[in-house]
């Protein structure tokens, strides 16, 4: 008895030094603000309007170094996406060219199809660290559910009940918007940027975003704020196509369930009910 309170006693030793040691590892980098988006909680949708915007952004800023290489053009006419038409899908493909062999064995330039992928930005690896101080670019097909940060304890815990499941995108919004003056104590690397929620604060990419960088049609402040939120939520739309599906389908198991157990439930009750009253069956 008493080697197995020892035992115990260690145990929840070394979880409370895990959890102060998480706690500590927290406060080296601020952890993101918690935002409030559309497609959040069990019954969440995407805002159209706003994917719009967002794959706006990206194609315009976010293109020229990063890829998008697991969505094809075909996907922006897909059903709870974007929007788009198979003709307008179509007409961006267009825009792009794609090197090909012809029936002759010749390379050739044709316009992309709606069944291609977004092409890389750079014609490989090397090209792409060369043009950007020596790293590379990742790809945003799934950088939004790729990035997250610890939440620490009990939050991670709440957030098994209350479904918080936007730490990426919450994570990208500060991240486009955390960059600063570094401070003095800090010896910042040569080519770097400051940005108070990155690891390390040291990043490679400087400031994407700015005020006034991108136009939008709709009437939505052309803000850096809005800049972030709307690419923020397209990367999530391009990381999970089918989130508006899976929550669907979850609710419904859920519903099938509940019944299930309700049924078995009452049907124990009647076959065991002679038992319990000491009769027979």
């Amino acid at each position: 008895m008493r080697f197995s309170r020892i035992i115990l006693a260690a145990a929840a030793c070394g979880a409370i030094a895990v959890l102060a040691g998480q706690g500590a590892g927290a406060a080296e980098v601020e952890s993101p603000p918690r935002l409030k988006w559309s497609f959040a909680g069990p019954f969440g949708r995407f805002d159209e309007a706003q994917l719009q915007r967002g794959f706006k952004v990206y194609r315009e800023v976010c293109s020229t170094c990063h890829g998008l290489g697991l969505l094809s053009f075909r996907n922006l006419a897909d059903p709870e996406g974007p929007g788009y038409s198979p003709q307008q899908a179509a007409a961006v493909a267009a825009e792009y060219q794609f090197k090909e062999i012809n029936d002759r064995g010749r390379e050739i330039q044709r316009p992309g199809r709606p069944a291609d992928s977004f092409p890389p930005p750079f014609a490989n690896e090397q090209i792409a660290r060369l043009s950007n101080n020596g790293t590379l670019p990742p790809d945003f097909s799934v950088i939004a559910k790729a990035r997250t940060y610890e939440r620490g304890f009990p939050w991670f815990v709440l957030d098994m009940f209350t479904q918080y499941q936007e730490q990426g995108v919450d994570y990208l919004v500060a991240l486009m918007k955390g960059y600063e003056e570094p401070p003095k104590d800090f010896t910042l690397p040569q080519g770097s940027s400051y940005n108070k929620f990155f690891p390390a604060h040291s990043i490679g990419m400087p400031p994407p975003l700015a005020d006034g960088r991108v136009e939008y049609t709709d009437g939505s402040p052309e803000t850096l704020d809005q800049y972030a939120k709307d690419v923020a939520a397209f990367l999530m739309w391009a990381a999970e196509p089918h989130l508006e599906a899976r929550k669907r389908i979850g609710f419904q198991v859920m519903v099938f369930l509940i019944v299930f157990a309700g049924l078995l439930y009452f049907t124990k009750k009647k076959v065991w009910r002679a038992v319990a009253t000491g009769g027979h069956a």
